[in-house]
């Protein structure tokens, strides 16, 4: 079912590229695609707050979350390499290694869930997930509250950040505030969000014509909207297996979600935002070379052996997706006493 309805979509945009040549580039991708909004969007149910954020950034990068007191949520996503730790797997406690590439938080509220197989509804829920993880941070929640307890300086954040609970060091107000922190990490003013504004000298020549490949080859079936992708879930190898390096017999994608057969290997179409910051690719971080990621999507998900022009433009247009990375300053965190739980390596 997937894949007659991905057949479907690119025969439309395959159609409606060709067509489009006479057609003025700017208004087609203004179509498919908007900017990155200069200022975070709201989260449902989660209003954000200076006091919010700011201890949400505290506990992103607070390694005392983790069983090890080694791990923060920063490990694996790097505020300062483009929101990823650029390895196929991260490293988690006792020196495990995950199953999948951890994908980058930057501009992730705007997927419509978390994790390559869209197991969390939202970055609240994907928040709790790594804390008890036990490849990851390997705690559990009743001592990440029992953690955050023993620390003294966090009682005061927390009630500064959810001023009307009468308890609010709670597992469900750490990943509320965590959210908050990560909903604003977003990267606008890239030079193609400046395109979509308007501005036609924004591009150079070969990203127009990497941007027009992208359109007229069908990518962008899948890769659209603000985060061009994180949209929707797709079979990776819809028309070509691209082999067992990238896409393991074992890992089955969304099937281990919803256990429905046509969601075998299935996954969340990834966003292609600051794609050329965020190697190595796909769920299993094999492949290293963006160039090379461009020709496995034109086999395994279009059937097509992209020309060698095509492929260099669409990377030259890959890297028009790069925007102003956050400017986050690291916290100061409060200190433990003889009385906070200690690390457990």
């Amino acid at each position: 079912m997937q894949k007659r309805v991905l057949s479907g979509l690119l025969s439309a945009f395959l159609v409606a590229g060709s067509a489009q040549a006479a057609d003025d580039l700017m208004a087609v991708a203004q179509d498919f695609f908007k900017p990155i909004p200069a200022k975070p969007p709201a989260l449902e149910g989660n209003p954000a707050s200076a006091a919010k954020i700011e201890l949400g950034k505290m506990l992103y990068f607070d390694t005392r979350l983790s069983e090890s007191h080694n791990i923060s949520c920063n490990s694996c996503h790097v505020v300062g390499m483009g929101g990823v730790d650029l390895q196929e797997t991260s490293l988690g406690q006792s020196w495990q290694t995950g199953a999948r590439n951890s994908p980058t938080v930057f501009n992730a509220v705007f997927n419509l869930a978390q994790f390559w197989d869209g197991r969390a509804a939202d970055l609240e829920e994907q928040a709790g997930g790594p804390l008890v993880n036990p490849v990851e941070m390997a705690t559990t929640e009743g001592h990440v509250v029992e953690q955050l307890d023993g620390i003294p300086g966090y009682h005061e954040a927390f009630r500064a950040a959810f001023p009307d609970d009468t308890d609010p060091i709670r597992i469900e107000n750490v990943q509320k505030a965590i959210a908050v922190f990560e909903a604003t990490l977003i990267t606008p003013n890239a030079p193609f969000d400046q395109y979509l504004n308007g501005d036609e000298t924004a591009l150079n020549a070969q990203q127009k014509a990497g941007l027009q490949a992208f359109m007229d080859n069908g990518c962008v079936a899948c890769h659209s909207g603000i985060n061009l992708g994180g949209e929707q879930f797709q079979p990776f190898g819809v028309v070509e297996n691209p082999g067992e390096d990238l896409l393991p017999p074992g890992d089955k994608g969304r099937f281990d979600v919803s256990q429905l057969p046509e969601d075998e290997f299935v996954f969340k179409v990834p966003g292609l935002r600051n794609i050329a910051l965020t190697p190595p690719y796909f769920h299993t971080g094999k492949v290293w070379d963006l160039k090379q990621a461009v020709r496995v999507m034109g086999t395994a998900q279009l059937g097509i052996d992209l020309s060698e022009d095509d492929v260099e433009n669409i990377t030259a247009f890959l890297h028009s997706l790069t925007g102003d990375q956050p400017r986050i300053v690291y916290p100061v965190l409060p200190p433990s006493t003889a009385e906070t739980p200690r690390p457990n390596p």
